[in-house]
Parts: structure tokens; sequence; C-alpha cells
């Protein structure tokens, strides 16, 4: 059964009603505050690390700008179940609901054990290809892989607590994971204002105490969901509906990667601009502007439920139209963002007072680029999340793909190669390359390849 009240209005609506979007609101919330939680753990993190100096901050934030890609890895898998799950929830069909969990489980937890292990045995080779010219390469390089070793222990925990609070919030039901990322949160800083500088007599470990702080609050994250879920089973699975995600993820893996690989190496290339001050101004303007990503997350998962839902439910003419909703409220809520986004800039010389005007200096300057880019990448995020609601895994190949390799990639490398422009500048012209990527995602929207019951003919 389909949700008709927010559809009254004609086809041709570019806008929904209130009460449509009251409902996404509702959806996305827990979800936005539990990003924004996640964001201020990470900044009060960076916060601390910086009263540390340049090199031991963009040591830590080198480490991070590694994990990226493990994160994009296990976000395929989250993404490929979560279309199955969705629609499964809107076919109301727990078993098939399980199946989607189950594979989320599974591959998220095998690709941490692998990635996990690469950390503890060549975490130097990993670091000084992304620091490569860097002036001070050698100091970064020693912070980090003692940051490494220790923070290597979070990629099982987070595989897994990934999968089951991403489960929940593509249901409704983002209350709990946003209530245990709030107590993971609190013991995060808690433990990083305890360790990094060794508060109330403990000992004062500085970048190793910054990731012991986060392997534990990862680990109290994992244990409080997996007692509450209370998962059993896990290798219960059905091979037909396995076979078709393990197809989704194939897919939509070749283009999170090709993203994540160019964003990867824009990230290199900028790394060599200087000296620790470009790796820990760039890297504080990131961790700013990951506080505001909190709309694309927002938009993903209301896309996901609503129109995911709809399209398991079998009401495909209404999806069409909450989707064309969504899309066009994507931007309204990426110029709110971008708005709030750029006024955060007064707040970085207090937060960031220990970094040095070098640094500083990029920071701001990254947080104004990434304010003006804000409408443009929530209307992507909207686009994916609508392509994935009805699981056509074709269309970021089509879109992420040639434009990440051949056009941002090779507009980047030429930036580094042939001028002597700032990282701040570099980032900004290689990025004007997302255009590219909203017209040719409008296009194959247009051809509803997404609007598909992925319910139908499956055996369970």
């Amino acid at each position: 059964m389909s949700d008709n009240s927010f559809t009254h209005k004609t086809p041709s609506s570019r806008f929904g009603n209130m009460d449509f979007y009251k409902k996404c609101i509702a959806i996305a919330a827990p979800v936005m505050l539990q990003q924004l939680i996640m964001g201020l753990v990470s900044l009060i993190d960076n916060f601390m690390v910086a009263g540390l100096g340049d090199i031991k901050m963009a040591s830590v934030n080198v480490a991070n700008q590694i994990n990226f890609l493990f994160m994009v890895v296990i976000a395929v898998f989250f993404a490929s179940g979560g279309i199955y799950l969705s629609q499964h929830n809107g076919a109301k069909n727990p078993p098939g609901m399980k199946q989607a969990f189950r594979f989320k489980v599974i591959f998220a937890v095998g690709t941490a054990l692998i990635y996990m292990t690469v950390l503890l045995l060549i975490p130097d080779l990993v670091i000084k290809a992304m620091t490569n010219g860097n002036k001070e390469q050698a100091a970064i390089s020693e912070y980090a892989v003692k940051y490494f070793r220790i923070i290597a222990f979070t990629c099982l925990p987070m595989a897994y607590s990934g999968a089951i609070g991403t489960s929940y919030r593509e249901i409704g039901k983002a209350r709990l994971p946003l209530i245990v990322a709030v107590i993971a949160g609190l013991i995060n800083s808690f433990l990083n204002w305890l360790l990094i500088y060794g508060n109330m007599g403990a000992p004062r470990l500085e970048v190793e105490g910054a990731a012991i702080a986060t392997v534990i609050a990862r680990v109290v994250e994992m244990i409080i969901l997996i007692i509450y879920v209370k998962t059993r089973h896990i290798f219960l699975i059905k091979a037909s509906i396995f076979i078709e995600m393990i197809k989704k993820s194939s897919v939509i893996f070749f283009s999170e990667i090709s993203w994540a690989a160019s964003e990867i190496l824009m990230t290199a290339l900028y790394n060599s601009r200087g000296g620790a001050e470009t790796v820990a101004g760039m890297a504080a303007g990131f961790t700013i502007a990951n506080m505001f990503f909190l709309v694309f997350q927002g938009v993903h998962v209301a896309t996901i439920v609503v129109v995911g839902g709809t399209l398991g439910a079998g009401d495909l003419d209404s999806a069409k139209i909450k989707a064309r909703w969504i899309l066009h409220g994507a931007v309204i809520a990426g110029i709110f963002i971008a708005i709030i986004e750029a006024l955060s800039v007064f707040m970085i010389p207090f937060v960031f007072s220990n970094l040095t005007p070098e640094a500083n200096k990029i920071t701001i300057g990254l947080i104004l680029l990434i304010s003006a880019y804000m409408p443009l990448w929530s209307i992507i995020a909207a686009q994916f999340a609508v392509s994935r609601s009805g699981g056509d895994a074709l269309f970021g190949v089509i879109v992420d793909i040639p434009v990440s390799l051949f056009l941002f990639a090779p507009i980047a490398i030429a930036l580094a190669k042939y001028t002597s422009i700032g990282p701040v500048p570099m980032y900004g012209i290689a990025k004007l390359t997302d255009f590219i990527k909203v017209a040719i995602g409008f296009f194959m929207l247009k051809k509803e390849k997404w609007v598909r019951n992925l319910t139908d003919n499956i055996d369970l």
C-alpha cells in the first residue's frame, strides 16, 4: 500500500506540499543529527590534536584521508544492501529485509578484516604515497604510522556498526543509531581530553591517545548495537538474492572507487603544495565541511525510504512524482546549508587557534569554496539517491567514471604539474567538472531506468 497523501498536486509540479517535506525531514532529521554529532566529535578531536602543532595534526589527518577509501568501499555494500532493504520494507517482506542486512554485515566485515591487515603490516608505504613531495614528509609519516597501528582496530566495529545503523535508517527508524552515536561521541571526546594531553593523571599520549580514544568509542558503539539488535543467523543466506546484490555491488563499486580514487589523487596532489600547514589547513577545512555534508546523508536516506519504499509497494507513478519533489527540494536545502557554512568561517581562528596563520588561511578559503558548491552537490546527492532507490546501479558508472577519471583527475594532474596555484584553487577548478555530472545525471534519470520494483520475482 502506498502513501498517496503527498501526491495530490499535478504530475508537473516541481515541488511537493509541506506535508511531504515534513515527512522527509522527519526521516532525515535523526540521520543529519547523527552526522552532525559525528562531525562535532571529529571537530573536537581535530581541535585537541591541533594543539600539538601542524605536523601532528597533519599526520592524523593523512591517516584519515587514507581511511576514506575504506569508508567508501564498505559504503558500497551498505548502499547495495540498502536498495533491497528499503524496497522489501515497502513491500512488507521481512525475509527479504533480513537477507539484505546479512549481505551488508558479511561483506563489510570481510572488507574490514582485509583493510585492517594492510594497515597493520604496511602503513608506512601507504602514508608515503599520500605525502609524496611534501617538505615535511618524514615527520608526518613518523606520527601517522603510530596513529595507524592503533586506529586499524576501528575497522571491524565500524563495519558492523555501520551495517546495523544504515539498516535502521533505511526503514525510517534512525533513533537507535542516533542515540548510540551520542553515547560513542561523548566517550570519544572525553577520552580524547584524557589521553591526548594526559589530564586527570592519565598518561600524555598525544597522537596515539587520539587513536586509542577512537578505538574504545567504536568498540562500545558496536557492543551496544549488537546487544540491542541481537543479530543472529548472519550466515543463513539465500543464494539467489545474494547473487543479485553482488551484481549491484560490483557495478556500484566501480562507480564509487573511480570517484574515491580521483579524490585521493587530488588529496595527494594538494598535499605536495608546501609543508604541514597545507595538509593541516585542508584537513581542518574538510573537518568543518563534514558537519555540513549532513545534508547529503539526509537527502539520501529520505529518498531511499520514501521513493524506495513507494517503488517496493508497487506504486511507480507516485514514486516518480516524489523523486521529482525531492530533487528540487535538495536545491533549496543545499542553498540553506551553504549560507550557514559560509558564516562558520568566523569560528575558525578560535577553533584552530593553535594552527599557523598559513594553515588557517587555507582552511577559511576551503570552507568558502565548499559553501559555493553545496547546492550543486546536494543535487548530485539527490540524483544518486533516486537512481539507487530503484536499483539503477549503472547510473553511477555513466555519471561518475567518465567525469572522475577522464576529466577531474587529468585536470588535477595538469594543475599540479603546470601551475603553481595553491591547494584551494586547485581543488575548486577541478571540481567544476561536477556541473557535467549533474547534466548527465538529469539525462539518465529521464530515461527512468530506476523506476522498478525490485521485490518482484525474487524467490525467498
